[in-house]
């Protein structure tokens, strides 16, 4: 059986004030017919990643409301893991393409988990291309199935666009997060734009006194008397965290004493993280204002949130990005954010909301010293970001689209 991930237990009714009482009400009245469904989440991984961390408030939320909800992950070897994030990289524009013998474990290792789906349900929402072939390959077809994009497709490698097409059409439904990622050959009709959210109540994301934030900091080794740049993302090339050490140390020019905090995070399926990571060190070394930290080096989802509240600007210098959840984390908190106009961020800071968005890294740089130059307007789009946030990119707004998705589909308790 495939592994069940534990979740706890949440309340929608306690985002009261945290969202639009519009949107709890919806969510009541779309749950209602729905009492019962059997809803099976599946992804690669139960922590490291925006899929595992919105998986783990959808799904008490959605067991709240009445929905029979699951989460399970799949399992690989590490050649498989290394596989599948060439095809992440490859749907995200890398070239390349797979080899008969890549392909044959890729399919493999799918069908083997496939077999492990012994449960009846009335709805599968796979995510990303680590599962994409299960459900041409499971034998459960009274189920409606729904694949969910969570990455930036919209300049994908040839070789790989075919591939997911190959999959794609055992698939009832697709959930893209912008229309630019949906491929030309889709039908419209099965497609559901559906953008992340984040879940104001999480450890990561709860208010957090300032007091204890500084504390928390003060514990890992940062000295809050000096202005902090930080960029939370996973270890990854699409997230150009040596760009950011550039910025970093462009900026370091007006302001000497300036940190830079690389908060990063290790997942089971990216077998690239340790690579970047060691990459990430190396050209960190002998800079003592240069912290680096990951998820297994004790910095969790308290710490992230400490340093997205108290850094004086946060960095998001994504080339390419299907969301990007740490932007609308951060402006929850009222930091100001300095983001490349990549993917699914630009959704998330309309001009004037948030922080700024750049093209490059010189405007980067240009930025990050305007807005520690201007504390003012620093706070005034903070507090304009946590507005936007609260109205468009909380988890209950996501529960009710997804809930709307399934009366679309026509999912039905059996």
């Amino acid at each position: 059986m495939l592994q069940l991930i534990d979740v706890g237990s949440l309340c929608i009714d306690h985002y009261r004030g945290l969202c639009s009482d519009d949107v709890l009400e919806q969510i009541h009245e779309l749950a209602e017919p729905l009492r019962g469904a059997r809803v099976l989440h599946l992804n690669a991984t139960p922590y490291g990643g925006g899929v595992s961390e919105m998986l783990r408030s959808a799904i008490p939320l959605l067991r709240d409301v009445g929905i029979d909800a699951e989460w399970r992950i799949i399992s690989g070897n590490p050649a498989f893991f290394r596989i599948t994030k060439k095809v992440h990289n490859g749907l995200q524009g890398m070239p390349g393409e797979l080899t008969d013998d890549e392909l044959e474990l890729y399919e493999a290792t799918a069908r083997a988990n496939a077999a492990q789906l012994d449960r009846n349900y009335d709805l599968v929402v796979v995510h990303d291309p680590q599962p994409a072939p299960i459900a041409m390959l499971a034998a459960d077809r009274s189920a409606a199935w729904v694949w969910r994009c969570h990455i930036d497709t919209s300049e994908p490698a040839r070789p790989f666009q075919e591939l997911l097409a190959r999959y794609r059409h055992a698939y009832d439904a697709l959930i893209y997060t912008l229309p630019q990622f949906v491929p030309p050959d889709v039908d419209p009709g099965s497609v559901f734009l559906i953008p992340p959210a984040i879940d104001p109540l999480s450890p990561k994301n709860v208010d957090l006194p300032e007091h204890l934030a500084r504390e928390v900091l003060n514990w890992i080794g940062i000295d809050l008397g000096y202005p902090i740049i930080t960029q939370v993302s996973r270890f990854d090339p699409w997230k150009d965290p040596i760009g950011v050490i550039e910025v970093y140390r462009s900026v370091r020019e007006s302001f000497p004493r300036l940190q830079l905090a690389l908060v990063g995070s290790m997942a089971q399926d990216d077998p690239e993280a340790w690579d970047m990571y060691r990459r990430v060190m190396t050209e960190a070394r002998n800079d003592d204002l240069i912290h680096v930290f990951t998820n297994l080096t004790g910095v969790g989802n308290v710490e992230v949130n400490a340093f997205q509240r108290m850094s004086t600007v946060a960095l998001q210098q994504s080339i390419r990005e299907g969301f990007g959840l740490v932007v609308s984390e951060t402006m929850w908190k009222r930091t100001p954010v300095v983001a490349r106009a990549a993917g699914g961020i630009g959704m998330q800071m309309p001009k004037g909301v948030g922080g700024l968005l750049v093209q490059d890294h010189h405007e980067a740089v240009d930025a990050v010293v305007q807005l520690i130059d201007d504390p003012v307007q620093a706070r005034t789009l903070g507090a304009r970001g946590h507005d936007f946030v609260c109205e468009h990119f909380t988890m209950p707004r996501l529960i009710r689209d997804e809930l709307a998705m399934m009366h679309s589909i026509g999912v039905r308790r059996v």
